[in-house]
């Protein structure tokens, strides 16, 4: 009887709120909602907890990518993007409750107190590093410039114990991954993000490999997401003359901002090829789109994300930040490069383009006339609409995207095989191959270590089943080999550069390079353009 005379009550209330629907502001109903919650429900909540999930919910139906941060997270997010951070310069790894230095960074604090690749840590600050997670370890170890943090080490090819106070310096966090000559004539460079340093990185690089007589160049954004669209725009005055349109902007009040080039770049001359796949985007799509519309790059890859909104920092009074999308882009020739974002499969973006069959087949991504745009020196058909289209398509490698692979490497199993083999063996290989071009050209990893990361999959419940095993152990052994060589050899990202031996999109850039009329061929519109929507007579 009591639980139905609460029922009737609620009931009762619930018809008595009716009649006041029109009058109540939607501002006021979202006060009147908190005090209700805050009054009625059964659970304690803070007010912050309850604005803050309203917050989430209001941003659920903006774009995907307008976003809000907490003061910490805001923070966070600014100097992950300044390109470098208060630290003493180690890479590492925890394994088995043991803190390993897996690569020190040249003329970094560490390097500069004597730790080496290989020491362990066993305590920061005179506390235990057992049972610590890695966000809690760098957090410790990071800190205010001109800081100090005391670290216990455990050295194991001496049998010492000792420890160091060092002071906290400046260390880079780069956004140029990689950059090295991949012949006489064609320099390589891997950008993996637009941050504050960027430009002045790029400038460095270009300098270095036109040193070593560059004359070609392949700019890899494989899997760059993106960043500071100033930055973006530092990359393609790299490239482009003076006064060029880099992108435009449209904003709310549908006024239109422009972007140009100041001439200032170094690399104004020469070929060059830019490798994208389904992962590039944002910042990366207005460098390329750039490239592409002045026929400046022969771009080489997969059909790029689709990311053609600008967000803008909003503050609130707080420390956080609402991330707002303020505006769209649009390429040189007028293309947006936005793809819809209404369902659920908007980030789902491999997955979803896997099961089309379009990172399989060059044929299979279809536009209609209307997205159809010019470039704007040799007037190659480009397309809007969804990303930027390569040049020169390449297939998705399906083996390299295995699943046992990318099992393989969530559960690190590389990672713990390659440094327990470098802790009996670091010394012997350093004295068989003293630099990493011997190193790469002569080593090869052995069959017993690539078994054993088998092993050690099999023991996970991750067995390697026969479907294109000896391809698969390729990889695994390519994998090894760039894992051994990052660890031995400090200064530059020669993971990258062993692993870029397989690199189809790569390769196929070389070949390219090879003979002058292929390139010449691509940025003339030779290559197979993207199949066109057929019209059926029919007006939607």
């Amino acid at each position: 009887m009591i639980l139905r005379k609460y029922v009737l009550v609620s009931l009762g209330l619930a018809g008595l709120s009716l009649p006041l629907k029109a009058q109540v502001n939607p501002k006021e109903k979202l006060w009147q909602t908190l005090k209700a919650i805050q009054g009625n429900y059964v659970d304690s909540l803070s007010d912050e907890t309850l604005v803050n999930a309203a917050i989430a919910g209001m941003m659920r139906q903006l774009d995907p990518h307008s976003r809000y941060f907490s003061g910490e997270e805001a923070a966070q997010m600014q100097e992950a993007m300044k390109g470098n951070f208060a630290g003493i310069g180690i890479q590492y790894m925890m394994q088995n409750d043991t803190l390993y230095i897996t690569q020190i960074v040249p003329g970094g604090p560490a390097e500069k107190a004597g730790l080496q690749a290989g020491d362990r840590i066993t305590a920061i600050n005179k506390v235990p590093v057992k049972g610590e997670t890695n966000f809690a370890i760098m957090k410790k170890i990071r800190g205010e410039k001109g800081t100090s943090v005391s670290l216990e080490i455990h050295r194991k090819s001496g049998g010492e114990q000792f420890a160091r106070d060092i002071v906290r310096g400046t260390v880079p966090d780069r956004s140029v991954r990689s950059a090295y000559m991949v012949n006489d004539q064609t320099g390589y460079i891997s950008l993996r993000i637009f941050n504050e340093t960027t430009r002045n990185e790029m400038d460095q690089a270009l300098a270095s490999l036109k040193a070593q007589g560059m004359k070609n160049l392949i700019l890899d954004l494989q899997g760059n997401g993106g960043g500071y669209v100033q930055a973006a725009i530092g990359v393609a005055d790299e490239f482009l003359p003076k006064d060029k349109l880099v992108f435009y902007s449209v904003g709310k009040n549908k006024g239109k901002d422009y972007y140009y080039t100041g001439g200032f770049g170094s690399f104004m001359e020469g070929k060059l090829l830019v490798l994208i796949d389904q992962y590039t985007a944002s910042a990366a799509e207005i460098l390329t789109g750039a490239l592409q519309d002045w026929d400046r790059a022969v771009i080489i890859g997969r059909r790029s994300f689709g990311k053609g909104l600008m967000q803008r920092p909003v503050p609130v009074f707080d420390g956080s930040v609402l991330e707002l999308t303020g505006a769209r882009y649009y390429t040189p020739s007028g293309r947006s490069i936005q793809k819809p974002y209404h369902g659920d499969t908007y980030n789902d973006n491999a997955q979803t383009r896997l099961a089309s069959g379009e990172l399989l087949h060059a044929d299979v991504v279809h536009f209609p006339d209307s997205l159809k745009y010019s470039t704007l020196i040799k007037k190659r058909t480009v397309f809007g609409g969804g990303g930027i289209m390569p040049d020169k398509f390449i297939p998705l490698d399906t083996v390299e995207h295995n699943g046992w692979l990318q099992n393989v490497a969530a559960h690190d199993l590389t990672g713990k095989a390659t440094f327990d083999y470098l802790d009996s063996n670091r010394a012997s290989l350093l004295a068989s191959y003293n630099d990493f071009k011997t190193f790469n050209r002569q080593y090869t990893v052995p069959d017993y270590l690539v078994q054993q990361v088998v092993g050690a999959a099999e023991k996970e419940g991750m067995p390697l089943y026969p479907g294109s095993r000896d391809r698969i152990i390729s990889l695994l052994s390519l994998e090894l080999k760039g894992r051994l060589a990052s660890q031995l050899f400090a200064g530059n990202d020669y993971y990258l550069q062993v692993i870029n031996t397989d690199n189809a999109s790569l390769q196929e850039a070389l070949r390219v390079l090879e003979k002058p009329a292929a390139y010449d061929d691509l940025l003339n519109g030779a290559a197979k353009q993207p199949a066109e929507k057929k019209k059926t007579g029919k007006s939607h």
